[in-house]
């Protein structure tokens, strides 16, 4: 009975990770903290949650695609560099602890979410102009390595970092904020997934099952989305901030 145990208690936050994942991205917050409170040591939850959150995003992908969330040709740029920086971020992972970037964290959450309430991130189409071609393109790339290389290495809020700073600073509509975001997701998991692969460091039983919780949840999420729960999405980042301030911090202060 006790190696079922981290299947009751994983797949069902996967599932909500999944469905908040969809909408505002952050999923990861839910979805580690789920494997690390069933008792798996860190880079094997790292490594599983990789494998089933990918099978999700991989889902919300294709429907945010279809939709037509997603500028392809940008896509593409930003899914290179979101892979180089993934596959960096997961070999230091490997390598050594995450002390330094929790601290670093609780410095970082709270302007985030300071910069949400003010609402200039998340705006309405119209507030911000669009910037030319080129501008958009180095922007969007160099977001794609850096919050790709922070995936890679620890995850938890990867989608809502994405979309805030693809709104705010490269000046994309939500909609194709979060259709890149799920892009961006996407490679990066396959690209940390492959490292933690390489070693060994992925439970596949665990994982595959609690990624078809995670395509459900991913699933009824993108639903959720078309139908205008974008408007949701600013107070849905502002809890998934606030829970993952008081995650880091409490890990910090153990």
């Amino acid at each position: 009975m006790a190696e079922f145990v981290p299947y009751l208690i994983v797949c069902p936050l996967v599932f909500i990770a999944g469905f908040v994942d969809a909408v505002a991205g952050g999923g990861g917050l839910i979805s580690l903290p789920a494997y690390l409170i069933s008792g798996i040591p860190v880079h094997m939850a790292i490594g599983t949650n990789k494998l089933s959150s990918g099978m999700g995003t991989a889902l919300a992908t294709f429907r945010y695609a279809r939709s037509g969330y997603v500028p392809w040709k940008l896509a593409a740029f930003c899914a290179v560099c979101a892979l180089i920086g993934s596959a960096c971020g997961a070999e230091l992972a490997l390598l050594i602890g995450d002390g330094v970037f929790k601290i670093i964290m609780l410095v970082i959450l709270p302007l985030v979410a300071l910069y949400v309430l003010r609402g200039k991130a998340l705006a309405s189409d119209t507030e911000k102009e669009p910037l030319c071609a080129w501008k958009t393109t180095a922007i969007s790339m160099a977001v794609a390595l850096i919050v790709g290389a922070y995936d890679g290495f620890y995850g938890p809020g990867t989608g809502t970092f994405l979309i805030l700073l693809l709104t705010g600073l490269s000046h994309l509509c939500l909609a194709e904020a979060n259709g890149i975001a799920k892009v961006i997701n996407l490679s990066t998991n396959i690209a940390a997934l492959t490292v933690y692969l390489f070693n060994g460091k992925v439970i596949f039983p665990l994982g595959l099952t609690a990624g078809c919780f995670s395509i459900a949840g991913n699933y009824i999420g993108t639903r959720f989305f078309a139908k205008g729960g974008a408007k949701s999405v600013k107070p849905i980042i502002l809890i998934v901030l606030a829970i993952f301030f008081i995650k880091v911090l409490t890990e910090v202060l153990q």
